[in-house]
């Protein structure tokens, strides 16, 4: 056996199916094994793939035994006279493995080899090549100093930013992402150490490798997609958290005296400075920015009914008991509409913003409409009121975003242009997953692998040239006339900015990756499903909550209506609480958006109560619920099982 390739994967299926189609590819005509350690993902990835993967050999944890064990489990499975040790959020090429085996070949000194590696954007990612850390390494790297001199031998020696990213080189620290070490060298050295949970483990493997004598090499002979991030979160304090502890580790395993003491002071100082950033960014995300808006909303109404009083109705007096009650609650009632719109999103939607003005502006005005007179003052306070706060809220966002403590999604807010880069069977085929999906793509055509089609756009070949003439912002590869070398290799074409994706021959998915802190994006059928929608599902726990508290408030009135009236209270009390929602699945199914269980199943039988029809219908009558799912259809099934809230 030459060759054995592992694989951890936690909760990335698709990006797993896509790196396996690719794998496969690059093991043809070598005598190789694949072997996936499934970390207890609940994705559903072991029954997703292992039919389509006959020849993989799936091991299964019942629990998240982390990186390094889950590799060390592959590596006593594994036969190969080499080791490679791949993550699931990565493409290789066709020719990858056979060039990085033909390097062994001609560099007997080398012990392990990494490769260079490009994010979901074609951009080279600088953790292909690092240096071991050390105290001034990384104060440099802290403090700024290795992006102000990304290319100078001193500062930027973390990433060793000095050597040229298109050469061969020996370095210190190879990438676990893609770690290729020869058999001899792990019986020697052994494998990774056990101690570090995710981060910090392909260094201290790293640093063993030398210490017997072998060297690490940079080989730039070969590039693979590395998604980054799509397992992890990285600018989360979780990340921030595990980094710095083991790098920690690190330190006190292999340094020693007041260089360690050093260190660690350093590294302890990083884990608090980074994370301090990341509760700021967090709390202005989730907590911070709706006291933000609030502050902003309540400025807004208090100025307009300034201006109004001072220069427009001079001869009108509102009472300050008034409009401390008024104003408040037009802001509660604004936060609410926002939140339920989307605005406190990880990404922010313009249009998000302008729908949750419109709506609340709206309901406000419907109901100062209802109010006696004594309580009632101009609307034109709450129409400019409201005007005034979407332009402060809307520079605040702008703000925010230029300063990255939240991210634009410009995929929505521009609603871009698409090309799928394929022949005509391919981009078919595309298009069909794609409307499957249900996703809203304006799709400008199709970019023909060899440019000979008159009716495609250009040639892939050009995408360079044909990126100033045709205005798309994402492009789509599939693989199949094109190779996944070829892929790669285009994919470094595309200028800064553009989002570029993939879908493998033979798979029903489309993965990628804009950001290599954030988790990738994927398409699959599941995306059709309305029930996905975060903005249907908060509407979902809207109706959920709303239903039970008038249900409690008014429960003497059940007493004579509902069947089982104290069944019925108990089920109030766990709706309220999110232990159950008032209309779910008949029968669970992991392939659906998962609910929590359900008083009615999607159609309208008590889930307490045997269904009569067979399981295939069932099943598909929760497939139509979680694909088509409107508010209104839990409004209408609970209005007609009303009596049956308690079961039958």
């Amino acid at each position: 056996m030459q060759l054995s390739v592992i694989i951890v994967n936690y909760n990335v299926r698709y990006f797993l199916e896509q790196c396996l189609y690719s794998v496969q590819k690059a093991c043809r005509g070598l005598k190789a094994e694949v072997i996936v350690v499934d970390n207890n993902s609940a994705d559903n990835s072991v029954e997703f793939l292992s039919s389509g993967f006959p020849s993989v050999q799936f091991l299964i944890n019942n629990e998240n035994l982390g990186f390094a064990r889950a590799c060390n489990q592959g590596w006593q499975r594994a036969k190969g006279e080499y080791i490679l040790f791949l993550n699931p959020d990565t493409i290789v090429p066709e020719d990858g493995f056979e060039k990085c085996l033909s390097f062994f070949q001609t560099n007997p000194d080398a012990g392990a080899l990494g490769v260079k590696m490009l994010d979901g954007s074609g951009k080279f990612l600088k953790e292909s090549k690092r240096a071991f850390p050390s105290p001034l390494t990384s104060l440099y790297k802290l403090c700024g100093l290795a992006k102000l001199f990304p290319r100078s031998r001193t500062f930027a020696r973390y990433h060793l930013g000095h050597l040229d990213e298109n050469k061969n080189n020996e370095v210190d620290v190879l990438a676990g992402a893609f770690m290729m070490i020869r058999r001899e060298v792990l019986e020697k050295v052994g494998s990774f150490d056990e101690t570090f949970f995710m981060y910090g483990e392909d260094i201290d493997l790293s640093y063993r490798i030398q210490q017997a004598g072998y060297k690490n090499y940079y080989f730039a002979g070969t590039s693979i997609i590395h998604f980054k991030g799509e397992s992890t979160r990285k600018g989360s304090m979780n990340y921030v958290r595990m980094f710095y502890r083991a790098m920690s580790v690190f330190v006190k395993k292999h340094y020693g005296g007041s260089r360690a003491g050093v260190f660690n002071f350093l590294i302890q100082t990083a884990i608090w400075f980074r994370a301090l950033l990341t509760a700021m960014g967090t709390f202005i995300r989730r907590a911070g920015l709706p006291l933000i808006d609030a502050g902003l909303i309540l400025l807004s109404f208090w100025l307009m009914k300034n201006v109004w009083n001072e220069y427009v109705r001079t001869d009108i007096h509102y009472e300050n008991k008034l409009l401390w009650i008024a104003f408040p609650a037009f802001t509660i009632f604004y936060l609410i509409s926002a939140y339920y719109a989307g605005l406190y999103d990880r990404w922010y939607k313009r249009s998000e913003l302008v729908r949750s003005t419109l709506i609340a502006t709206l309901v406000l005005l419907a109901a100062y409409a209802l109010l006696p007179e004594q309580y009632r003052f101009s609307r034109a306070i709450i129409l400019f009121g409201a005007l005034l706060a979407f332009v402060l809220i809307s520079l605040l966002r702008w703000l925010l975003v230029k300063t990255e403590v939240l991210n634009s999604d410009k995929e929505k807010e521009d609603r871009y242009t698409t090309v799928i880069a394929g022949n005509a069977d391919e981009y078919r085929q595309t298009m069909e997953l794609l409307q499957v999906a249900g996703l809203q793509q304006r799709i400008l055509g199709r970019v023909d692998p060899a440019g000979s089609d008159a009716n495609s756009l250009g040639s892939v070949n050009k995408l360079t040239q044909l990126t100033s003439t045709v205005p798309f912002r994402e492009i789509i590869f599939c693989e199949g006339k094109l190779s996944f070398a070829d892929i790669i290799k285009n994919m470094q074409q595309l200028p800064r900015g553009t989002i570029a994706k993939i879908h493998a021959e033979g798979s029903q998915s489309i993965v990628g990756s804009c950001s290599s802190n954030t988790a990738g994006e994927t398409v699959t059928k599941e995306n059709g499903f309305k029930l996905a929608d975060p903005y249907n599902r908060r509407l979902k726990r809207l109706i959920d909550t709303s239903l039970a508290l008038l249900a409690l408030i008014t429960f003497p009135v059940h007493l004579f209506l509902v069947k089982k009236p104290g069944s019925f209270l108990a089920n109030c009390f766990t709706v309220l609480l999110a232990q159950k929602t008032w209309v779910g699945y008949a029968i669970p199914d992991k392939s659906l958006p998962q609910l929590k269980p359900s008083v009615l199943a999607s159609n309208g039988i008590p889930a307490t109560t045997t269904q009569q029809l067979p399981k295939e219908s069932l099943q598909m009558m929760d497939y139509w619920y979680a694909r088509d799912y409107e508010p209104a259809t839990d409004l209408k099934i609970i209005r007609k099982m009303y009596r049956k809230l308690g079961g039958e």
